[in-house]
């Protein structure tokens, strides 16, 4: 006998993954909500039709979100890309949300890198199979620190800039985005319950490309703190 009882028992960790909100405080993390090919000149990048091809979602673990300098390169890829994003938190919850009542839900923005397995999603694209193993892994979704939305003005036309060791890889204005904030929110609460907590990548624009161990990744938005992380060697640990 273990001496447990039914109500003793505790499986994993109960808190949500912590991150830091720029002046102090931390927002913990609920599920994290992803859309792609949501810049027409990305989508004609990887070979598809913007108009024909519209804004997809996708999700990745709480726990691949992480601050952090460094991200160990991931096992079972030889195509790991970059993606620079915005992101949206998000602190109030609804359903069927209106575009026009967006921003009430809304507490700050940061900005991360959406990493993704080039390789295995090319792969899952022409098996017509799902994308988890190409954009759900380990250490996928470095973040900066979220600032509350009270402190960014003009986030809709705010330029977007990816770049890798000091290179300027990827840059665009928000405005280039097929869905605009409170469009995705709008769309997204059609399928989904947001709750506070929520976290969504809003797309990235074209240029991605490939990082290997060694380079330096860093994401910047204006009136949004900077995110900078160092691909490191894989981490073979638990």
């Amino acid at each position: 006998m273990t001496g447990l009882t039914e109500t003793s028992i505790v499986v994993g960790e109960s808190e949500r993954t912590p991150l830091r909100i720029a002046g102090g405080g931390r927002f913990f993390v609920r599920r994290v909500f992803c859309i792609g090919k949501n810049y027409a000149a990305h989508v004609a990048e990887l070979g598809g039709d913007p108009r024909s091809d519209p804004p997809v979602f996708f999700s990745k673990p709480a726990d691949a979100v992480f601050q952090g300098a460094d991200a160990p390169y991931p096992p079972e890829t030889n195509a790991l890309h970059h993606e620079g994003e915005l992101v949206v938190a998000i602190d109030k919850g609804g359903r069927s949300i209106a575009a026009g009542d967006a921003d009430d839900h809304i507490f700050g923005y940061a900005v991360g890198c959406d990493f993704t397995r080039r390789d295995l999603q090319n792969k899952a694209k022409s098996a017509g199979g799902p994308w988890d193993a190409a954009k759900g892994f380990d250490w996928s979704a470095p973040i900066g620190d979220i600032v509350p939305k009270g402190e960014v003005t003009a986030i809709a036309s705010a330029l977007l800039t990816c770049s890798v060791n000091g290179e300027i890889r990827q840059q665009a204005p928000l405005s280039e985005m097929i869905w605009s904030i409170p469009m995705i929110i709008e769309e997204l609460s059609k399928y989904f319950i947001l709750k506070s907590g929520d976290l969504i990548f809003t797309g990235t624009p074209e240029g991605v490309g490939e990082v290997t161990v060694g380079d330096e990744v860093t994401v910047h938005v204006e009136g949004v703190p900077m995110m900078s992380v160092s691909i490191t060697p894989p981490d073979f640990g638990a």
